[in-house]
């Protein structure tokens, strides 16, 4: 018997190593194929039109977010529940455009491997912006863990022979409101409650919870028999509900949709011609479409592979493996653009990444 529940524990630890496995590698061809592809289309191949490229990955986002949700049933279906959640979930998915528009616009100006190097910065915004937003301090060993982070993108930038200041800042505002959405996120869809107060007042029951804002009322009425009487009274019972917060497949699924009524008007009056060039560009090139396709998908399944991984690793394992995606970003890249790099770069980069690393380590020691 002991054989037999070793072996079963020892193959289902396989399975699951094995679908782990699977996951970060899904993750990993997603990511770093959505940002190559990205550099390929916006530099390479003459389709320099990053707010359409981002439109076309947010529809593709709102099209198979609901698919997966509504008949794969990857996640349970989570409804909005109140005119504020939604527009809570609008004020998030107009920052996730800016974050994602600026990082495709930079790619058109700077080299992939800097593009990483100045994302790595971003546990620096966050901590920045929970602080001015929320008054959230830190210890001030995690605030030191950043001056590396910072150090680091100074020495890369000086490093750096294709540096184009307008791509550097596109690239840095991007990274800001990346940092930004995450702390906005974390504030507006937060579903923690405060402790519930209860008392009596004549034969009514009513249970209070402030925030208001933060809860959905609801009203029960119960009904009891007067021991040795016909008489019946009524106890109301008001009680609230925390809103259920969104995971972030679900919330993807509200966001989408919104995003692109943000893109597609922002794309013809920003990028006026880029109906006719596309149109131009599948005409001569036969994989245009297969390309605009690919990478479409590419960024969903790059959304879908970090909520999985998420799901099923830990905190620390999803940080090294985040660190890690990065640095193999950078060397592909190198390898498939050409793009000339110097040791002060890589120096520069290399101080980034243990910046990044220390600041989380001294997240987890110093809470």
């Amino acid at each position: 018997m002991s054989s037999l529940s070793s072996s079963s524990s020892s193959s289902s630890a396989t399975k699951e190593a094995i679908f782990i496995s699977s996951l970060v590698i899904l993750w990993y061809s997603s990511n770093i194929g959505v940002i190559l592809l990205n550099k390929y289309l916006l530099s390479n191949y003459g389709f320099r039109f990053p707010i359409f490229l981002t439109m076309c990955h947010m529809s593709a986002c709102a099209a198979l977010s609901y698919f997966s949700i509504v008949f794969l049933k990857i996640v349970p279906l989570q409804r909005i529940k109140s005119r504020p959640q939604l527009l809570k979930i609008a004020t998030l998915s107009v920052v996730f455009c800016a974050s994602v528009v600026g990082g495709n616009i930079s790619l058109r100006y700077l080299a992939v491997s800097f593009n990483q190097a100045v994302g790595a910065t971003t546990p620096f915004f966050t901590a920045l912006f929970a602080y001015l937003v929320t008054f959230k301090r830190e210890a001030w060993v995690t605030y030191g863990a950043l001056v590396p982070v910072v150090a680091g993108v100074v020495i890369a930038s000086g490093g750096e022979p294709g540096f184009h200041l307008f791509g550097f800042i596109m690239c840095l505002s991007a990274t800001a409101a990346r940092a930004f959405k995450s702390v906005l996120q974390g504030i507006l869809l937060s579903s923690e409650g405060d402790v519930i107060e209860t008392y009596s007042c004549h034969r009514t029951l009513i249970l209070k919870s402030e925030p208001r804002p933060r809860y959905l009322l609801q009203d029960l009425i119960f009904t009891f028999l007067l021991p040795g009487s016909s008489q019946s009274y009524v106890d109301i019972l008001t009680f609230a509900l925390p809103l259920e917060k969104l995971n972030s497949m679900n919330l993807m699924l509200y966001m989408s949709p919104i995003a692109v009524l943000v893109l597609l008007p922002a794309s013809l009056m920003m990028e006026p011609k880029v109906i006719d060039v596309t149109l131009e560009l599948g005409r001569e090139h036969k994989f245009m479409w297969l390309l605009l396709f690919v990478n479409s998908v590419m960024a969903y399944s790059a959304n879908l592979s970090n909520f999985l991984v998420t799901k099923h690793t830990s905190p620390l394992t999803l940080q090294v493996l985040g660190n890690a995606k990065g640095a193999m970003a950078v060397v592909i890249s190198i390898l498939l653009f050409r793009n000339p790099v110097t040791a002060v770069g890589i120096g520069g980069y290399a101080i980034t990444v243990m910046g990044v690393v220390a600041y989380g380590e001294a997240k987890r020691r110093f809470r």
